[in-house]
Formats: C-alpha cells, sequence, structure tokens
C-alpha cells in the first residue's frame, strides 16, 4: 500500500466509521428521530438532538465489531479514548447529515429491492416451499425492540443513503499520468552501499564519572520507581464452590432414574445382509422389467441354498461395498435405513429371507442374520451419570441464591469478609503485589488477576475507607469481592540498587554519541567529496523489495534526495550506531508487474472517491449548522475514582 494511505489517519477513520452503515445488523440504535431532553443532548444537527443514549449505542455497536474484528486481540481500552469517542460521534452526525440529504433528494428504494436485502440477510427464514417465516422474523426483531415496518423503514433510509454515498464516490477518477508517476515512484529502485559506525566500536573511548550517573538517576525517576501495591483478601464465589456444598441422595437418583428410564434404554439393533439389482424408479419399463426378472432369479437360488447367500451375494450384488462382504451391512438401529428396507427386515426372524423389496435404489433380497435386543441399563451402570447430572441441576439453581446473597453481604458487612466466607461456607484467600493493571506472569485465569477487581480495590471507597468491594462477575458464574490488607505508595529504588543498570545505560548512550558524531563527520566529508571506499556491496532497493534492510535505514534512503548522485544520508540506529548510505544508481526494474500496477490504480480511485466523500460531508455538515453541546472526553484513568457505599 502507498504511503499516502499510511499517512491520512482521517481519512482512515473516515473508512472504518463514517462509510460503515450499521444499521443493516439488528442492533436496536434509537430512530433517528429520537428526542432527549437539553441535558441530555450531546450534539445537534439541523437543530435535531443527538442524545446521550444515541452515543453510548453506537459506542456500545462500534465495540462489538471491533470485538468481532480482532477476536482475543481486542482490548476494550481502545474506545476510551477521546478520539474513538469522537470519532463514533463523527459517524452519528454524518450519519443524520446524509440522511437529511437522501430525503431531500427524494432518494427512494423499492419496496422488492427491501425484501430482497431482506432474504438476503435471513436466508435461513425462507422454507423449502419458498414461503418466508414472519412469525420467526417478529421474534427476532422484537428482541432488538423492533418490528417489520420499522426495520424495512431502517433499511430503507440506509439504502437510500448508500445510493448518496454511490452517487458522490463514483465521480471519482485517477487520470493514467498520475497513476503511472505514484507507480513508478513505487517501484523506483535505488542501489545503496552502507558503512556502519557501530557504537560497540567506541566502548573503549568513554569516560563515566559518578556525577554522570547521579544526574541520570536524577533526571529519569520513572525508570526506578516500583509500582504501588496492595496485599488484599478475596473470596470466590464460583460453581465448583456452589456444587461442593450440594448433595444427592440415592432416593433423588432413583426417582430420577425411574422417570427417564428411555433415555437409559438401547433400542433394538438388527443386522442384514442383501443383494441389490440396481434400478431407478423411473427407468424405462425394460429396464425395470429385466432388474426385476434377475431380482428374482437370484431370490430363487438363495432360497433353495439359502448357506450361499453370501457367496451369490458377492458374485451378483450391485452395491459393491457390502457385495465385497457377501452382502453384509451390520448391525443398524431405527432410522438407519430407507423406509421399505428397514420396514421389511423388521418383520423378519433371524435367519429369514425376505420376498423383493423395492427402493429407490432397486431390488433387495434381505437375509436377517442377528438381533440385539432392546435393553436397559441397570440403575448401578448410570448412578454416577445421574448424580452428576441432578448435582448440576441443583447447583444452577443454588448459584442463583448464593449469588445474591454474596453480593447483599459484601455491600451489607462491608468491613470485613468474614460474614460472607461464614454465610455462605466459602475459604477467604490472600493475594500479595497487586499493581492497578492484571499481571502478565500471573495464571490468566486466577480471579484476582482481572481488571474490574483490580479497579475495585483501588478505588477510594475500598482503599481509603477500608470497605469490601462490590461482588464482581470477573468469568461466566465466578463473582469475586475483595478487602486490602494493606497498601504500599510509588517507591524508588535506592541508587546503590540501581548504580550497575544506570552504569551500563549511560555507558551505551555515550558509545552511541560517539558513534554518531563520527558517522556525521564522515558524512560531511562525504558530501564534499565522494568516495566509496570502507562501503559494503552494492544492494538494490525499493518500496517494493526492502527485504533485509533496516527500517530506519530504508526510510531514509527512500526519502534521499537524489537529484544529484551519488547522494549520501545519515541515520542513527538503536543499539546498532549510526549509518551512513551511499545512493549510486536510481532506476526502474527491467520488467514492470503490470497486474499490481492495475491494483494500484483501482486503490488510487478507491482513495479519491473516499476524499470526495469526505469532503462532501463537510459540506452536508456545515449547511447543517452541526453543534457539538458536550465535548467528548476520555474515560477515567486509574486513581480518579469517585465510588461511593
Amino acid at each position: 500500500m502507498f504511503e499516502f494511505v499510511r499517512t491520512h489517519q482521517r481519512l482512515m477513520q473516515f473508512l472504518l466509521l463514517l462509510l460503515i452503515i450499521p444499521s443493516f445488523a439488528l442492533v436496536g440504535l434509537q430512530s433517528y428521530s429520537s428526542f432527549g431532553d437539553g441535558a441530555n443532548t450531546v450534539a445537534k444537527v439541523a437543530g435535531q438532538p443527538i442524545t446521550q443514549q444515541e452515543l453510548d449505542g453506537a459506542l456500545r455497536q462500534q465495540m462489538e465489531r471491533m470485538r468481532q474484528a480482532f477476536g482475543d486481540r481486542f482490548d476494550p481500552k481502545m474506545m476510551e479514548t477521546a478520539e474513538a469517542k469522537q470519532g463514533v460521534l463523527d459517524n452519528l452526525i454524518s450519519q443524520r447529515v446524509l440522511a437529511a440529504t437522501a430525503s431531500s433528494e427524494h432518494l427512494t428504494v423499492t419496496d422488492p429491492a427491501i425484501q430482497q436485502v431482506i432474504l438476503s440477510q435471513f436466508p435461513n427464514l425462507l422454507g423449502a416451499d419458498g414461503k418466508f417465516d414472519s412469525k420467526t422474523f417478529d421474534q427476532l426483531l422484537a428482541m432488538q425492540g423492533m418490528t417489520q415496518i420499522s426495520y424495512a423503514a431502517r433499511l430503507r433510509q440506509d439504502m437510500a443513503m448508500q445510493q448518496l454515498n454511490g452517487a458522490v464516490q463514483s465521480t471519482a477518477f485517477t487520470p493514467k499520468t498520475v497513476a503511472t508517476r505514484l507507480s513508478d515512484i513505487n517501484d523506483q529502485e535505488r542501489d545503496v552501499q552502507e558503512l556502519l559506525f557501530k557504537s560497540a566500536d567506541f566502548a573503549g573511548q568513554v569516560k563515566v564519572t559518578d556525577a554522570m550517573l547521579q544526574d541520570y538517576y536524577s533526571k529519569n525517576p520513572k525508570e526506578f520507581e516500583i509500582p504501588e501495591q496492595i496485599k488484599a483478601e478475596y473470596v470466590v464465589l464460583d460453581s465448583s464452590a456452589v456444587a461442593a456444598q450440594v448433595t444427592v441422595s440415592d432416593a433423588d437418583i432413583k426417582s430420577f432414574y425411574d422417570q427417564n428410564v428411555a433415555r437409559y434404554t438401547v433400542p433394538e439393533e438388527r443386522r442384514a445382509s442383501h443383494i441389490l439389482i440396481a434400478v431407478k424408479k423411473d427407468a424405462p419399463a425394460a429396464e425395470q422389467a429385466a432388474a426385476k426378472a434377475k431380482a428374482e432369479s437370484l431370490l430363487a437360488q438363495v432360497r433353495k441354498t439359502p448357506a450361499d447367500f453370501a457367496k451369490i451375494a458377492k458374485a451378483n450384488s450391485q452395491d459393491t461395498a457390502s457385495g465385497e462382504l457377501g452382502g453384509d451391512l451390520g448391525y443398524f438401529g431405527a432410522g438407519s435405513m430407507v423406509k421399505p428396507f428397514e420396514d421389511a427386515a423388521n418383520k423378519l426372524k433371524q435367519g429369514e429371507i425376505s420376498d423383493l423389496v423395492q427402493s429407490d435404489f432397486g431390488y433387495h433380497i434381505i437375509e436377517l442374520t442377528g438381533i440385539k435386543p432392546a435393553q436397559v441399563k441397570p440403575l448401578d451402570e448410570v448412578k454416577t451419570e445421574i448424580a452428576g447430572e441432578i448435582k448440576k441441576q441443583l447447583a444452577a439453581r443454588k448459584f442463583t441464591e448464593m449469588a445474591e446473597a454474596f453480593s447483599n453481604t459484601v455491600y451489607e458487612q462491608a468491613d470485613s469478609l468474614k460474614a460472607v466466607a461464614d454465610k455462605l461456607h466459602l475459604q477467604i484467600q490472600t493475594a500479595a503485589n497487586l499493581g492497578r493493571q492484571p499481571n502478565p506472569a500471573a495464571a490468566p485465569t486466577a480471579p484476582y488477576n482481572n481488571q474490574k477487581f483490580l479497579t475495585a480495590l483501588y478505588s477510594d471507597e475500598a482503599l481509603k475507607n477500608k470497605h469490601n468491594t462490590e461482588a464482581i462477575e470477573v468469568a461466566p458464574s465466578t463473582f469475586i469481592a475483595g478487602h486490602v490488607l494493606e497498601y504500599k505508595a510509588v517507591t524508588k529504588r535506592p541508587f546503590e540498587e540501581v548504580q550497575a543498570i544506570i552504569r551500563d545505560k549511560v555507558t551505551r548512550t555515550e558509545e552511541a554519541a560517539l558513534a554518531k558524531k563520527a558517522g556525521e563527520e564522515k558524512l560531511a566529508a562525504l558530501k564534499a567529496q565522494d568516495n566509496a571506499s570502507g562501503f559494503a556491496v552494492a544492494q538494490t532497493v525499493s518500496r517494493t523489495k526492502n527485504q533485509g534492510v533496516n527500517p530506519l535505514a530504508f526510510e531514509a534512503v527512500m526519502k534521499a534526495d537524489v537529484n544529484k548522485l551519488p547522494a549520501y544520508v545519515g541515520v542513527t540506529l538503536p543499539l546498532q550506531g549510526y549509518g551512513v548510505y551511499r545512493i549510486g544508481k536510481v532506476g526502474q526494474p527491467a520488467a514492470q508487474d503490470q497486474a499490481r500496477r492495475v491494483a494500484e490504480q483501482e486503490q488510487i480511485t478507491g482513495i479519491l472517491a473516499q476524499q470526495e466523500m469526505l469532503a462532501y460531508v463537510d459540506v452536508l455538515k456545515e449547511k447543517a449548522k452541526v453543534k457539538i453541546l458536550k465535548p467528548i472526553a476520555a474515560a477515567p484513568v486509574d486513581g480518579d475514582n469517585s465510588g461511593s457505599k
């Protein structure tokens, strides 16, 4: 992708937020006609309000879309910044002005078009008979507080807005000369040589004094801070803690077994062999007659010599898979075979041979070779399974009761966790060295290693007032409450403890400074008079071919002025030293990737189209006299707590 795309951040935000019209999903945003009181209005568009509820709903939607897009990599903090929230508000404003413009321009969407989109969104609601399951559709919409009428109206509005979007973007085009020039820049090759001044080569020239160490220590206090820490006790209410308090009696198990005996019954199974003479039901009469005649002939043979059934099946059956096994189909239960075949097999006694049975596959001759009668598993065999199921059901009901008691008790008796532990028979545990953020080195499943819980521990209510935290759900069916035992404020490691670390850092900094000084002197000399001695072998690089090149060096080389060759450029390389680069040749590759050039032209056209839309929306916002009544604020930083009982 061109560097142009990477540097136009506002355009990228526009792509991610404005042009993704989210209303097609069943999301339940308030209608654009929603009104709120003045105190609840965050912005106005043409005098009409955008409420805090609308903004909150849009933030939740955007967070859910990002969660689906990023999966486990999604961090909710991405949406807690003022920039992210402002982007969502800008999106709402843009939608509002686009909707108003679509209406004023009389852009319409026909009912058949609406129906087609709905069918494409909910294909599972279209039955085999071609009828749409309107009842199920109503239920899906009802869960989002919508009806078919309101959903269709929303859909119609969104599709009209898309028409407007498409009309504006379709005006963009890229002149071929512009596309060619940009592709030439992208393909441009530069032959470059490196002269590296390594920091390590200047180690013997560095003189580090105690004053330098003390100066570094005083100017970089954050590097030597020991973060604040809490030692806390906590109690956990989860499924295992509840299950441990649930007992199941033998009477309960027996009652459950008697009421669900069908679940523990193994149905009858039958084993059969068959000979198949294949013919389709819709085959010509002559083919059917020939197949039937052949099947009748084989039936006569097996009736005459039943012991040869397997031999005859292997030689004549047109079901090759079972034929190789002498016609054996193994044991099968109810519903495993096609209906005519299964009915005939169920009527036979063991060892009997059927008359001809016609199915969709042809004519069958069936021999029943075995029967496994239905059996009921004895209670002793399924007792453990039943006890586990009953315990699970009882624990689920008990968990709901205990969760309410857990939440109430930690709040009402807030000075200690002993009351809730005694009441619900829970264990009080202790965790030390808890910071404001989860510890990556700790077990990720540890209930105390959770952002919500840690935030609660560092709140004024828990830290200053010495009260229990509220009951916090840190995982499905897992609640935790904590109580601060000790708090250690931020401290600074003593100088003597970190002196060796500082000496190493200062030494490396001084070495890098000497390397840079030497490199810059060399660079100045080379610019005055060209000299290729000492440089490494030339390497050809381009924006599409830069493997193995330090990213900082590559960026400097590609930005260098090459109107006069050879050209020189220098760059600091962290942890290495200072590099001087000699650019001796600039040109185009011998062969061009035409497919990539076509794709690049399409990319440029797309970017220009999006810029056209961005500019158009800005004009619409100006006409609509957009006003932001409540400036967006980021989420409170850690430590800014105002919780109270």
